[in-house]
């Protein structure tokens, strides 16, 4: 049973007439006669009993009509959404991001960008740390990710970059390095860290510590580890210590917190869009055209 012979049976049930259901149809009416003889064959018994003038539906038939159209229309709407899906106008979007960048700039606004242009898409965010991330997309979690791209990026992966940013020293209010005009790392030897786990991105732990050591904070006091930049920033509240923070922190530093340049610290933070270069999503490549949409001067930012 094909497709074409429940619109052939829906189309005569209606008409109660096989020329005008041929007429409707488009198609000659002996090739209708006989589509409607094998669907009867098929199924096993009659659809249609033989008036001198048309025809009328079996009791069989009239039970059969009310499901034959429930297909057909579950096939229209599945058509519909597919076709929706392959066009980019609906579908699911899975996207990960850095929450501490996700304040102000890029991430924000491509997000807001997808919603405006892709209402009836579902955009499913997911905050996660850079490492989390790149190992959804590898695996097919995610679409799609906003993360710091320390570390070289698997060959199976796509990005592009959009922003660049600098760390900062986050310190409480009246800590006495707030106090100094010019603050250099070698100024931080006798301060108490709060530093974040290794594990978590041992390419650039490992940086920030050489370029800790090349401008004399040789071994940095750490007193505590935290997994996320909400976390640190809390406990510099707490004055648990002082923290390495992006520049980002200050669209959403608390007010007990202050933002100090280090002068000697030049680590530059790249910031990108990764994605699989098989993933053939047409809201994956929508949205990537949303961000490199976005105004250069609010995607390539170094703070």
């Amino acid at each position: 049973m094909e497709l074409r012979h429940l619109r052939y049976f829906v189309a005569v049930g209606e008409e109660q007439h096989y020329n005008r259901a041929a007429q409707r149809l488009r198609v000659a009416q002996p090739a209708l006669s006989r589509q409607i003889q094998d669907l009867e064959e098929e199924i096993g018994f009659k659809l249609f009993d033989r008036l001198p003038r048309g025809v009328k539906l079996s009791v069989a038939g009239q039970c059969f009509i009310e499901d034959a159209r429930r297909i057909l229309e579950e096939v229209s709407q599945a058509t519909v959404r597919a076709k929706g899906v392959a066009s980019g106008q609906s579908g699911t979007l899975r996207v990960g991001f850095v929450e501490s960048m996700s304040w102000h700039g890029v991430v924000p606004d491509s997000f807001r960008e997808f919603r405006t242009r892709q209402p009836n898409a579902e955009l499913q965010l997911k905050p996660l740390s850079s490492r989390e991330q790149i190992e959804a997309v590898n695996s097919g979690a995610l679409d799609g990710g906003f993360v710091f791209a320390i570390s070289s990026i698997n060959r199976e992966l796509a990005q592009l970059p959009v922003a660049s940013l600098n760390l900062m020293l986050a310190a409480p209010k009246g800590h006495p390095l707030t106090k100094r005009k010019v603050l250099r790392l070698r100024d931080l030897r006798d301060a108490a860290f709060i530093w974040f786990p290794r594990r978590e991105s041992p390419a650039f732990y490992d940086r920030l510590m050489h370029e800790c050591f090349r401008n004399g904070l040789q071994s940095p006091h750490i007193t505590q580890e935290a997994l996320n930049e909400a976390t640190i920033l809390s406990l510099v509240a707490c004055r648990m210590g002082v923290a390495f923070v992006t520049s980002a922190t200050r669209w959403r530093c608390p007010e007990s917190v202050v933002l100090l340049s280090v002068a000697d610290l030049k680590l530059p933070l790249p910031f990108a869009l990764v994605w699989r270069k098989d993933n053939a999503s047409a809201l994956l490549t929508k949205f990537v055209a949303d961000v490199r949409s976005l105004p250069e001067g609010e995607r390539f930012v170094k703070r």
